[in-house]
């Protein structure tokens, strides 16, 4: 079993488009999306969903009134501010930290365990899916991505699938970190501009820390094509060759809005027979176990 992780450095990149792409063309596979804090690949899966869980990602204060005698002392302790002049806790500004369940001279504060968000079992027109949905500012992110990872690698064992294609979430830091460690490839998709390529950079070091071979996508590599070569170049210099580049269009967008992929999309011809030759590449990166295991679908 391998997994392909697609990633970028920032939001925004296309990541998700072209990551629905790929799972029209996929033969075999089990889909994950592992963006959790802003998961938006069911927008183009439309899945139907089979099992809903919820995902317990924490702990808040709870001060319990029948035991507290009004000291104040949570309140002095707390450095969020999350506790008011009535001795009543704030949900939202609540870290979770637990001093002042710890430190209450009385034992008047609970610390109950809470439910953070959801995550999905479902199933789309292409195969299946695990996803998930974080609660509205809850923490936490990192812990999620390592369950629908576990989650989608269980249910391709169950299903006898030899390939996971992940949607990753953007930037460096927990999401990221819990999202590529193990992966069998990185696919980092990158525009091409002077933030994009700090972005690469960035991105390319955590995956050197992680020891997981990485390979280059550029988007819209003709708005800075001067950048765009660079960008390739630099990325050659760390071993992370470019696999290809896909000129801005808006048809993209156009079936992004409709609910498709591009391979759904009409008169996005040329564009699929770029994603076909890149996909051919991906799976080429792949290490040259799966050859075997791995096949082409082309999507009609």
């Amino acid at each position: 079993m391998h997994e392909i992780v697609i990633i970028s450095g920032k939001g925004g990149t296309g990541k998700t488009t072209l990551t629905a792409a790929f799972c029209a063309l996929a033969a075999d596979a089990v889909f994950c999306d592992a963006d959790v804090d802003a998961a938006d690949l069911h927008l183009l899966l439309q899945p139907t969903i089979k099992e809903q869980h919820e995902f317990i990602g924490g702990s808040k204060a709870v001060i319990v009134a029948e035991r507290c005698n009004q000291c104040g002392v949570c309140r002095e302790l707390c450095r969020f501010a999350a506790i008011s002049t009535e001795l009543m806790v704030d949900q939202i500004l609540c870290e979770g930290c637990g001093v002042c369940v710890d430190l209450c001279p009385e034992r008047a504060i609970d610390f109950p365990e809470q439910v953070c968000g959801h995550w999905f079992h479902s199933d789309t027109r292409f195969g299946p899916l695990v996803h998930a949905r974080l609660g509205i500012a809850e923490e936490n992110s990192g812990r999620l991505v390592h369950l629908v990872r576990k989650e989608a690698m269980q249910l391709a064992e169950e299903e006898n699938k030899k390939l996971i294609i992940t949607d990753g979430p953007p930037g460096i830091g927990c999401p990221v970190i819990a999202a590529i460690g193990g992966a069998s490839l990185l696919l980092v998709v990158v525009e091409p501009t002077l933030s994009g390529r700090h972005d690469l950079e960035r991105v390319l070091d955590l995956a050197a820390h992680f020891k997981v071979p990485a390979r280059l996508l550029i988007n819209k590599y003709d708005l800075n094509a001067d950048m765009a070569q660079t960008i390739e170049a630099a990325a050659s210099e760390r071993g992370a060759l470019c696999i290809g580049r896909i000129p801005f269009d808006p048809v993209f967008t156009r079936a992004m809005v409709q609910g498709q992929t591009i391979f759904e999309y009409a008169g996005a011809e040329e564009h699929q027979q770029e994603l076909r030759i890149i996909w051919t590449r991906v799976l080429a990166a792949l290490p040259k176990d799966s050859e075997q295991c791995l096949t082409l679908k082309m999507y009609t």
